[in-house]
């Protein structure tokens, strides 16, 4: 028996298709249960490539001292100023979520910001297609998207074996009745 089920209400990400609309930016306060912070010697540079590259937009600002951007729910980074960046990018990074039909788009305006910060868009054995891309701050950011899934494929067999099956399979979920688990 397995101890996964859905939950993907709780998430803003879509089903993935090839008709997945990404949600509105969200600009709501909440208790932010993850996020990340970055350090960058050059606000305004690090603010325009996270928002003309990545698709993210400033939620608010402390002048000269902390920006917090924001995409979609639950997607919040904080760029805060230092005196320096690391040289190198770390081999630790930061992913978020969209959709198909953004990966092309995101990479191209990484691309005409930044010409050698993007690697990608690749797919990946988990049923995704990633791109990584190395921001002014030399944060490792990796954006993914979910493929639709195939039940036929590689990547489902791959998630299969580690014990992540599609919900109504019959195989360990609740078919969306997460009562037992709130």
């Amino acid at each position: 028996m397995s101890d996964y089920y859905n939950a993907f209400e709780m998430s803003p990400v879509p089903d993935p298709g090839p008709d997945a609309v990404p949600p509105e930016p969200f600009r709501g306060i909440y208790g932010m249960p993850a996020f990340v912070t970055i350090p960058t010697s050059d606000l305004a540079a690090s603010v325009d490539f996270w928002i003309r590259g990545l698709g993210f937009f400033e939620l608010f600002s402390i002048p000269g001292r902390l920006v917090h951007l924001r995409r979609w729910a639950f997607q919040d980074v904080l760029l805060v100023t230092a005196a320096s960046v690391p040289e190198q990018p770390p081999a630790m990074s930061f992913s978020f979520s969209g959709v198909l039909s953004q990966v092309d788009s995101l990479a191209e305006a990484c691309r005409a910001l930044r010409p050698n910060s993007v690697d990608g868009p690749r797919d990946t054995p988990w049923n995704t297609r990633d791109v990584e891309v190395i921001t002014p701050e030399n944060a490792r950011i990796v954006f993914t998207a979910a493929k639709p899934f195939d039940p036929a494929s590689q990547e489902a067999r791959n998630l299969a074996a580690i014990g992540i099956t599609p919900p109504g399979d019959g195989h360990g979920d609740n078919d969306g009745d997460n009562e037992e688990h709130a």
